[in-house]
C-alpha cells in the first residue's frame, strides 16, 4: 500500500504546519506533497519556506507565492470589503518586507502542476495536482462545482483523481463515470481554514492493488501563539481575529 499525504495553504502559520507534518510522520505517508501559498497572513513566512525546502517536499506555486516571488501588483478583490482590503494589503507588503532573498528565489522555482502515477487493479492510475485549478492558480473550485466543468479538467490532466486548495475548504467529491474511482478533492488549509473552526486540515490518500481510500484529516495546534505572534507584528490583528471564530 501506499500512503500520500497532500496539503496546501500554510500562509505562513508555522505552529499548524508543524502539527500536520508530526501527524503525517506519525502515520508513516510514504509521499508528501504541498499545493501552495506558503506566505501571507502569520509571521513565520521564512521559517515555513524554509520547512518546505529542507524537507525537500515537492510544492506547488500558489497565486501568493507567486505574487511575492514575482513582484506582481495587489490587486483588491472585489469580495472584500475595506478592512479587509487594507488588512490584505498589509499583511502581504509585511511578507514582502520579511522574505529572505534564498526563500523568494525558492518560491520563484516551484512548478504549477504535479502528476502522480501508480497502478490500481493492474491498470495505470493518475492524480493530478493543482493550487487552484488546471487552468489558474487563482481559480476557486467548490465542491459544488459545474461536474461538466470537472470531468473537462480530469480529461484534460488524463487524470483519476483532481487535488487542489485555495479554497481553503476541504471536501471529497466522488465522480459518477464510467471509472468510478474518479474524484476530485480539495485538502482545504493548514494555517487559515474557513471552515468554522482554526483546525489544520490535510488529505491521506491509501492506494493499493485494490482501490483508493481518501480522507480529509483535521488537526487542533496552537492557535493562541499564533494570534499572540500576530500581534506583536505587523501583521494587521484582523488576521489574529481571523482566527478566533466567535
Amino acid at each position: 500500500m501506499s500512503l500520500i499525504a497532500i496539503f496546501s495553504d500554510v500562509h505562513g502559520n508555522l505552529p499548524a504546519l508543524q502539527a500536520v507534518l508530526k501527524d503525517i510522520e506519525k502515520r508513516k505517508a510514504d509521499q508528501v506533497y504541498c499545493l501552495g501559498d506558503l506566505v501571507d497572513f502569520a509571521p513565520w513566512t521564512n521559517e515555513v519556506i524554509e520547512t518546505i525546502r529542507d524537507l525537500q517536499i515537492p510544492c506547488l506555486l500558489g497565486n501568493h507565492d507567486e505574487r511575492i516571488a514575482f513582484n506582481h501588483e495587489v490587486i483588491p478583490l472585489a469580495k472584500h470589503n475595506e478592512e479587509e482590503t487594507l488588512a490584505r494589503m498589509a499583511a502581504i507588503n509585511f511578507t514582502k518586507n520579511t522574505i529572505k532573498e534564498d526563500c523568494k528565489l525558492y518560491l520563484a522555482g516551484m512548478p504549477l502542476k504535479l502528476r502522480i502515477t501508480f497502478k490500481v487493479k493492474g491498470q495505470p492510475f493518475s492524480i493530478s495536482l493543482v493550487h487552484g485549478s488546471t487552468r489558474s492558480n487563482e481559480e476557486y473550485i467548490y465542491e459544488d462545482h459545474e461536474l461538466k466543468d470537472i470531468l473537462g479538467m480530469l480529461d484534460q490532466e488524463q487524470a483519476d483523481i483532481l487535488v487542489m486548495g485555495h479554497t481553503h475548504e476541504s471536501y471529497i467529491r466522488a465522480i459518477s463515470s464510467e471509472a468510478d474511482h474518479q474524484m476530485v478533492i480539495n485538502c482545504g488549509s493548514v494555517g487559515r481554514s474557513k471552515e468554522g473552526k482554526p483546525l489544520a486540515s490535510y488529505l491521506l490518500i491509501a492506494i493499493n492493488e485494490n482501490g483508493v481510500h481518501a480522507e480529509i484529516i483535521k488537526l487542533a495546534y496552537p492557535v493562541e501563539k499564533v494570534v499572540k505572534a500576530i500581534h506583536e507584528s505587523d501583521i494587521p490583528d484582523f488576521y489574529a481575529r481571523f482566527l478566533q471564530p466567535v
